[in-house]
């Protein structure tokens, strides 16, 4: 169930950028962000309504609280750099860098997780690097 989700995750993350470098035009891509992340957070809450998830608020811990909100923080610069390089460059080049984060995150997760590296993991970060390159060079 997993790769079914995490493919329907690619698939939209793919709509989302189309979608947005057809939108973005003539906006400024602060403002655009803004209604995107407005869009999101409708939807969000929206889901938590629906599943009858909102009971869960209370027993959330501290740490989880310090942590949500720093990934929040960390959504919101990413939305706000990946809008800008949309509107000023072309998605067939920002998309590709912006995939690095693939890359950037099997090296955070070794450091700060200690999750393993694997010669499967070594060899396809080092593709998707590649590959990466060889789109925008």
């Amino acid at each position: 169930m997993w790769f079914i989700l995490a493919l329907g995750s690619a698939v939209f993350a793919a709509l989302t950028s189309i979608l947005a470098k057809v939108g973005i035009d003539g906006v400024n891509s602060n403002l655009a962000t803004a209604i995107r992340t407005a869009v999101v957070l409708v939807m969000a809450w929206g889901m938590v309504f629906l599943t009858d998830a909102q009971g869960g608020i209370g027993s959330i811990s501290r740490k989880s609280w310090v942590f949500l909100i720093l990934s929040g923080l960390a959504t919101g610069a990413s939305w706000l750099c990946y809008y800008r390089a949309l509107q000023i460059g072309q998605a067939s080049k920002v998309v590709p860098v912006d995939k690095l984060s693939v890359v950037i995150t099997l090296v955070l997760a070794f450091v700060f997780l200690h999750e393993k590296f694997t010669w499967k993991s070594i060899a396809g970060a080092a593709l998707i690097t590649a590959g990466t390159l060889l789109m925008v060079l």
